[in-house]
């Protein structure tokens, strides 16, 4: 009898304790879901409910490989986006028990809208499917994306008929591009491929193979030292000029309420980046250190007057005349030049 109240009452320890573990994380997956889309900055404390903490012994954030015990977003393990993590908890009561988590971290400062003015309109080719846009003095350059249809194009800024045309393989989907002294780097779409070419007579030099950290090509720029691609991602992959295949540093971009996935055309300029985000009327102004996006251009009214038959025919062409923006996109019959206020 007494060998049997025993049993009993380690079986109704057992049910209480395994109670308390289930409140445990339903109570942290509440409060990661409530915090998922407010997210976080950077220096900030997680307070985490008190179901957690008056019954856990130790709470630690793991990141695959690297784990931490500090409850602080700190960017020696947090970046800007997405942090897929897993919360580990000693309780009390001896038990261990893991949650999967998504932080979200954005910028503690909200982007500054920066306002402009058109000031002149040139044409361009409504045929081409625009992925890569450069200009050098009144020389455009032009990197021209679709299986079967893509090309590199050379042409003077006010006229629409091509000075060189290179075209490329009926398989490759060619996307972003940067010049690089007398070179023009390319990158492609699925292929894992990028090229070289002479910037005068556009023909191929050599090609590479892209990074194994990144699977596709979007966009490219050059800031002097390194090339910066991106993946559609919010990542930007600072690319050894020498070694395209290599990646030197990976810089995670972020805004005060949005991620900005899916960054594409890409444009260095005065030390910063400038980037379009794919099927948003937007071009960022991006700090290429920190990655924090500081501004905002809103390109609705022009953007809206080139989608209106084609959803596909997005905004997605940045170059610099001087200190006045370019603008163009997919199968746009203008290219635009602004002046910022």
């Amino acid at each position: 009898m007494k060998k049997n109240i025993i049993i009993g009452f380690a079986a109704v320890l057992s049910l209480i304790s395994c109670n308390k573990d289930k409140e445990i994380i339903n109570s942290l997956s509440d409060y990661n879901n409530s915090m998922e889309s407010k997210g976080y900055h950077f220096g900030d404390k997680l307070q985490l409910p008190k179901d957690v903490t008056e019954n856990a012994e130790s709470i630690s954030i793991s990141f695959g490989e690297k784990e931490t015990s500090d409850l602080t977003i700190d960017p020696k393990f947090f970046t800007f986006g997405d942090n897929e993590v897993t919360f580990n908890i000693k309780t009390k009561g001896g038990e261990t028990l893991n949650q999967d988590a998504t932080i979200n971290v954005f910028t503690k400062n909200p982007e500054q809208n920066i306002s402009y003015e058109i000031v002149k309109e040139y044409p361009h080719d409504p045929n081409n499917f625009v992925e890569g846009f450069l200009i050098e003095g009144n020389t455009v350059y032009e990197s021209d994306g679709l299986s079967k249809a893509s090309q590199l194009i050379k042409y003077t800024l006010g006229t629409t008929t091509p000075i060189i045309t290179e075209k490329q393989p009926a398989d490759i989907f060619s996307e972003g591009c940067a010049i690089v002294g007398d070179k023009i780097y390319q990158l492609t779409y699925q292929n894992k491929i990028g090229f070289v070419y002479d910037k005068n007579t556009l023909k191929k030099i050599s090609e590479f193979p892209l990074p194994n950290e990144f699977g596709e090509g979007w966009g490219l720029t050059y800031d002097g030292k390194n090339l910066i691609a991106d993946d559609g991602s919010n990542n930007l992959y600072f690319l050894d000029v020498n070694d395209p295949s290599k990646v030197v540093k990976t810089v995670p971009v972020g805004g005060y309420k949005d991620i900005y996935n899916q960054i594409n055309e890409l444009e260095y300029h005065n030390g910063f980046i400038y980037a379009n985000v794919w099927h948003k009327p937007i071009i960022l102004k991006i700090n290429p250190v920190t990655g924090e996006t500081v501004g905002k251009f809103d390109f609705t009214k022009i953007t809206e007057e080139n989608t209106k038959n084609d959803s596909e025919n997005v905004l997605n062409g940045i170059a610099f005349k001087g200190d006045n923006m370019l603008l163009t996109g997919k199968k746009w019959s203008k290219i635009y030049e602004i002046v910022v206020k």
